[in-house]
């Protein structure tokens, strides 16, 4: 059963996200994830985690669909699956429409059924059957002189009840962003157990990865004020904005509106409140931090996985997350 896992990106410094995969993986941490951002594509980092690493599981956390086709991905993955030895879990987001049109040229038309589509495509190559037609995606592409794993686990980044039900109902797991665990307890878990329900399948066995944000610091005004800076663009977003406000922070996002629409960041800032970051967050001591795992967990989240806020001592909440993970 998977259990805690880790979000490693490489940041300014392939290297020292190397030594933190290799950390991770002696710490006994059960997976890495990295993320598609404006940086290194995450796919080929992953093939970089794998050659440093022995047992930690490696995924995307996540990918785009519209970064690469239904082949492109499913080739990838596999691939870093058979380097890995069966390490790859593949995650996959439909993203936003602003990244999807200025990066990738392409449209989000109906988010749920282009994500059905691509993971039933993708589904079908690794298992070498025919891939599905479908409305968006298509292909008739099939491996050959080489067998992937059929099983290897694909899950999907879900944020709104729609794409949580479609998670439950095709994937093997659902990776969760600014999801606290008062929104996972009361709608995560019902939304994507309704969805496995409508697949005849039982929740168990079903990975729920929920991001946990840590900051081990004795400094927290600083790591809330470093947070508060990393949030703009999620505020801005709206699939985020939306679970934001069903999640009870309506008053956030509004008092974050009056400060952007007046031209004032640090007013707009300043409406993230420190009840909102305390809900989304461990920061302090380690108390603190392995509080919040305590709290993730506790609230549903089957594979809660720590990312590190910029500043802080990452490898040290690591060390400390390290105590909660099983002997």
């Amino acid at each position: 059963m998977p259990g805690i896992g880790a979000f490693i990106s490489a940041g300014k410094s392939l290297q020292s996200a190397l030594d933190r995969v290799r950390r991770a993986d002696g710490l006994g941490f059960d997976a890495a994830y990295t993320t598609q951002i404006a940086g290194r594509d995450a796919l080929s980092l992953l093939m970089a985690y794998a050659s440093v690493s022995e047992r930690i599981r490696l995924g995307t956390g996540v990918v785009p669909i519209f970064s690469r086709t239904p082949v492109a991905m499913a080739q990838a993955a596999a691939t870093i699956d058979e380097f890995s030895g069966g390490r790859m879990v593949l995650g996959l987001g439909v993203s936003h429409q602003v990244t999807v049109e200025n990066w990738y040229g392409a449209r989000i038309e109906k988010p749920v059924t282009q994500m059905r589509e691509y993971v039933g495509i993708v589904r079908a190559i690794l298992r070498g059957e025919a891939p599905p037609e479908g409305e968006f995606f298509n292909t008739r592409f099939q491996f050959m002189g080489f067998e992937p794993r059929p099983e290897l686990p694909i899950y999907v980044a879900a944020l709104s009840p729609n794409m949580l039900r479609l998670a439950g109902e095709i994937a093997d797991g659902v990776m969760l962003w600014l999801c606290n665990p008062g929104y996972i307890r009361e709608v995560v878990v019902p939304e994507v157990t309704e969805g496995r329900q409508r697949a005849g399948k039982a929740l168990d066995g079903f990975d729920v990865v929920a991001a946990v944000p840590v900051a081990l610091t004795d400094d927290p005004d600083a790591a809330r004020a470093t947070m508060r800076q990393d949030l703009i663009t999620y505020a801005s977003l709206p699939f985020y904005r939306s679970m934001l406000e069903r999640s009870g922070f309506g008053d956030e996002i509004a008092a974050f509106d009056e400060g952007m629409q007046a031209g004032d960041p640090d007013r707009a800032k300043a409406g993230l409140s420190d009840q909102m970051l305390g809900a989304l967050a461990g920061i302090g001591p380690v108390e603190e931090v392995r509080a919040a795992v305590q709290r993730y967990r506790e609230a549903g989240a089957i594979s809660p996985c720590v990312g590190g806020v910029p500043g802080t001592d990452f490898d040290g909440a690591l060390e400390a997350v390290a105590e909660l993970i099983p002997g």
